[in-house]
């Protein structure tokens, strides 16, 4: 667990230190994201999709990050118009709250306070969860909202948003992966996958260094508190107060609570920084989401010990 946090935030520091190298450019940042999701977030799609197994004890983790999508998008929109953000701002906040870092970072977590056992419900929630978030609601949005305020009304039609959700390449490679789970991959074929899925945290966590802004400009500062209260506090407590009623003991409620308490997605805000909505609010989101995990997450952890012995 510890190995896995150290990784991100070396990974972080070498993007900070390369942004005060004059020997890359300033769009390295997207370049970094560009390469993650067109190669290495479809390549993870294809890793994992195979090895997911179905049954009813999944139900949990299979629909709470849906669930969590609902409440928290009005949410979002409430606030926008409360604290009257900017139409980009708004649009970087509906990519980033609703999705978490469910697999990085979830699944070394949920192994570490868990075990191995714990493993089947945290890639149910990341796949049929995270992965299907990312791949349709969050393409929409990014669809509608990456347009300059003056051209607000020039949204694209429906068949453009479908066309961009048919060549979104991890929605591409999520249909593929689901059509090839009869078959097995090649060993050749599987190593090439496994050798470019290995490079998405590293090189995202890179670019997220690469484009992170210690001192924020003062309009970003409010949505980017917002935005680490509701991913790290607001999320896991809706889903506590969702499945109190199913027995905290179970394993699978346990981890979907934990799931649901990930900071931000990493490949969500390399989207919303891809699509130009607030790329500093986004990166910051994810960046110092990551670093606050290491704290909030084993407070969970250790809150959900304590209310499944004392119920």
């Amino acid at each position: 667990m510890m190995a896995n946090f150290i990784f991100i935030a070396g990974y972080v520091v070498i993007g900070l230190l390369l942004q005060r190298s004059r020997q890359f450019p300033q769009n390295t940042g997207q370049i970094l994201n560009a390469y993650v999701i067109y190669v290495a977030l479809p390549a993870v799609v294809l890793q994992k999709i195979p090895s997911l197994t179905f049954g009813k004890e999944l139900l949990y983790p299979a629909i709470m990050p849906w669930l969590l999508l609902v409440l928290t998008v009005p949410l979002i929109m409430w606030l926008g118009k409360l604290f009257k953000w900017s139409r980009n701002t708004v649009g970087a906040m509906l990519i980033v709250i609703p999705l978490g870092n469910t697999s990085f970072v979830g699944f070394p977590m949920v192994e570490a306070f868990f075990g191995p056992e714990g493993i089947p419900y945290a890639l149910l929630y990341d796949q049929l969860g995270s992965f299907f978030i990312l791949s349709i609601y969050a393409t929409i949005t990014a669809a509608v909202y990456a347009h300059d305020e003056g051209q607000a009304a020039q949204r694209p039609s429906l068949a453009q948003l479908l066309m961009k959700i048919a060549k979104f390449p991890p929605f591409v490679a999520l249909v593929a992966a689901f059509a090839l789970r009869p078959f097995s991959y090649p060993e050749v074929v599987s190593s090439f996958i496994d050798s470019l899925a290995i490079t998405l945290v590293p090189v995202i966590m890179v670019a997220v260094g690469f484009q992170l802004k210690l001192r924020l400009p003062q309009e970003d500062r409010g949505p980017l508190y917002w935005a680490l209260g509701i991913k790290l506090v607001l999320t896991p407590m809706i889903a506590l107060l969702a499945l109190w009623a199913f027995d905290l003991q179970q394993l699978a409620v346990q981890v979907t609570i934990m799931e649901a308490a990930m900071p931000a997605m990493i490949s969500a805000g390399a989207l919303a920084i891809m699509a130009g909505l607030a790329p500093t609010l986004s990166a910051a989101v994810v960046g110092y989401g990551v670093l606050l995990c290491f704290i909030s997450l084993p407070l969970w952890f250790y809150l959900l010990q304590w209310l499944a012995q004392s119920i």
